[in-house]
């Protein structure tokens, strides 16, 4: 972390300077750069591969570092117009248009603007993330016989037997894909189950990662409403009968965005309604590893109970490790795991083999129980700070639901709040946001926000992220 930090501060330095160089002009030597900033020589080095990557230097290995020279005129633009007819003239003939709207995603995945808290990130902190184990596997990883040849299409055996006892119940290593990431996963869950045109029952709300990946491949989300003991059944039960559809994607646990926890009186009911509806459960098991340390015991996934072939499951790595640790499974039992199969061996042919192998690694060692009881107490201590923060300040926000489990926190708004408004005015008071319109398939019956508390540095952290969104919030409510 401090050598990053090291990195960006003399980098912004460094590009401060450039306009003192004429282009072409040679810049300090490594040395000279080490002692006037009193940093590393692997410091500089970094600093000046991050501005060569931007374009402002040039570096000749023996001859330095050079300002680099402005580009000339670029060819002339081309007339792409053409593409807008080309790509929208098939879609009368669609049952469904395909839409692809990674609006939803990408407001979890960018970056916020420098002193802006990040209230808005999908995935743990740099600080929470275990970086020295995953590093240590990936070495250890390196040096295994074979670990840069091909793997196996289906995984390597020994991974795919531990997502296979994670997920318990009757389910076995041959019943396991590993796929590269959990997104990934769900894309090809999706595409197997699920004829273009056809409908989709989903949670609402939902994870709009999902959405988007229904939207794309041709497919309707249908909405099936949940409460804070996860979804309705007689709800889905009716959307059945309504759509004919033959997919419910739902999240039993932590629920995203509600956190809510699918009830144990309505799980055996969930299976039965989809079992008698000659359907499939998609079960998006995404943060299982991501528990806080008073949750308790939790409960069994849903393939655990399901002798049938009812529920395709899906778990991941990647929210309890990085998001550059794309690592996934798809189980299955039945025919259908030869469709997954086949539809993932076409889409990417398999995951890179030192990357499972330093799954297998990682999973092996010690520092993986000590990783996620340290995650388990550092989650449940920021979700208290947020927890408090909110009622302090900002009490007029409800908060339905307060989980055991997962990254963030479920506000709906007053009535006659405009979502958008408030977003914009807490990016202003310097705090980023996740506006709940995405997470509907229809439209919602309020605004809603959704706050991380997991990609953020620390507890001070959140209470400063949540007094800025009281000023922003009294700006918007101000202005009405």
């Amino acid at each position: 972390m401090q050598e990053r930090s090291s990195v960006a501060a003399l980098a912004d330095r460094l590009r401060n300077e450039l306009d003192r160089y004429s282009p072409g002009g040679k810049l300090p030597s490594s040395r000279v750069l080490v002692e006037r900033f009193r940093v590393s020589p692997v410091t500089v080095s970094r600093a000046l591969a991050q501005l060569a990557a931007e374009g402002l230097v040039v570096t000749r290995p023996g001859a330095g570092a050079f300002r680099a020279r402005p580009r000339g005129d670029g060819p002339a633009a081309g007339d792409t117009s053409w593409q807008e007819l080309a790509l929208t003239a098939d879609a009368a003939a669609e049952l469904v248009p395909r839409t692809v709207d990674a609006s939803g995603v990408l407001v979890t995945l960018a970056a916020p603007p420098p002193g802006v808290i990040e209230f808005n990130g999908g995935y743990l902190h740099p600080s929470l993330q275990p970086e020295r184990a995953m590093a240590a596997a990936l070495a250890r990883a390196g040096r295994r016989p074979g670990a840069w040849g091909r793997p196996p299409v289906d995984g390597l055996p020994e991974l795919r037997e531990w997502f296979a006892r994670g997920i318990g119940g009757a389910i076995t290593a041959a019943e396991v894909l590993i796929a590269a990431g959990g997104q990934s996963a769900l894309t090809t869950a999706l595409r197997a189950l699920a004829p273009p045109g056809a409908p989709v029952l989903v949670e609402s709300p939902t994870y709009p990662g999902m959405l988007a990946i229904a939207r794309a491949a041709g497919l309707r989300p249908v909405p099936v409403p949940v409460d804070a003991d996860g979804v309705r059944p007689h709800l889905l039960a009716d959307a059945f009968r309504a759509t004919g559809a033959r997919v419910f994607v739902c999240q039993p646990l932590f629920q995203n965005p509600t956190g809510a926890m699918l009830a144990p009186e309505r799980r055996g009911e969930v299976l039965r309604i989809v079992r008698e509806a000659g359907a499939f459960v998609v079960e998006d098991d995404f943060v299982r590893r991501l528990v806080h340390e008073d949750a308790g015991p939790l409960p069994r996934p849903l393939a655990s109970d399901d002798p049938d072939g009812v529920v395709v499951h899906v778990c991941s790595l990647t929210k309890a490790t990085s998001p550059s640790f794309r690592v996934s499974a798809l189980a299955a039992r039945g025919p259908v795991l030869e469709r997954l199969r086949a539809i993932q061996v076409v889409d990417t042919f398999f995951v890179p083999r030192p990357l499972q192998e330093a799954a297998l690694e990682l999973v092996g060692s010690p520092a993986w129980p000590r990783h996620l009881r340290a995650v388990a107490a550092e989650l449940k201590k920021r979700r208290d700070t947020m927890t408090a923060a909110l009622r302090l300040h900002l009490p007029e926000f409800a908060l339905p639901h307060i989980p055991a489990g997962g990254y963030h926190l479920w506000l709906r708004l007053p009535d006659g709040t405009d979502e958008s408004a408030l977003v914009a005015a807490a990016l202003r008071a310097g705090v980023a946001v996740t506006p709940g319109r995405p997470y509907f398939s229809a439209e919602p019956a309020a605004a809603h926000l959704r706050l991380s508390f997991a990609a953020v540095a620390g507890t001070a952290e959140i209470t400063e992220g949540v007094r800025r969104l009281r000023i922003a919030c009294d700006e918007v409510f101000q202005a009405r």
